[in-house]
């Protein structure tokens, strides 16, 4: 892939997690109206106390680390398990949010085949 868009879409999708990220622990974004089974889920994860802010703070260091170019083999290996829940919780319970989580999903896939030389050992 051409370097430049490679970092252009590397950085585009650190910023997304940064906001996104930041978002759980400052609300700064208005909420979505979600289904019961979807605000049944959030309630819970809120309910712990940790696990809900443990992904936001996840999502922050990762998108930091994409936009520093630091460790971007391995932060987009931690992002691909976060990524496909973010898509499954919007595609079996709340339907109308997917976009913002597929276009997450698609970068993070995109640029692990861009990066695949850091990953051959592993396979």
């Amino acid at each position: 892939m051409n370097a430049k868009l490679s970092m252009i879409l590397r950085i585009l999708l650190g910023l997304i997690l940064v906001v996104f990220g930041a978002n759980k622990f400052l609300d700064f974004m208005p909420h979505m109206e979600m289904p019961e089974a979807a605000g049944n889920f959030m309630g819970a994860m809120m309910a712990t106390g940790y696990m809900l802010k443990l992904v936001g703070a996840t999502e922050v260091v990762i998108g930091l680390l994409l936009i520093a170019k630091k460790a971007v083999p391995f932060a987009l290996m931690v992002l691909a398990p976060v990524a496909l829940n973010m898509v499954l919780f919007h595609l079996f319970l709340a339907p109308a949010g997917i976009v913002p989580a597929a276009v997450v999903t698609l970068l993070t896939i995109v640029l692990i085949y861009d990066n695949w030389n850091s990953y051959k050992s592993l396979f």
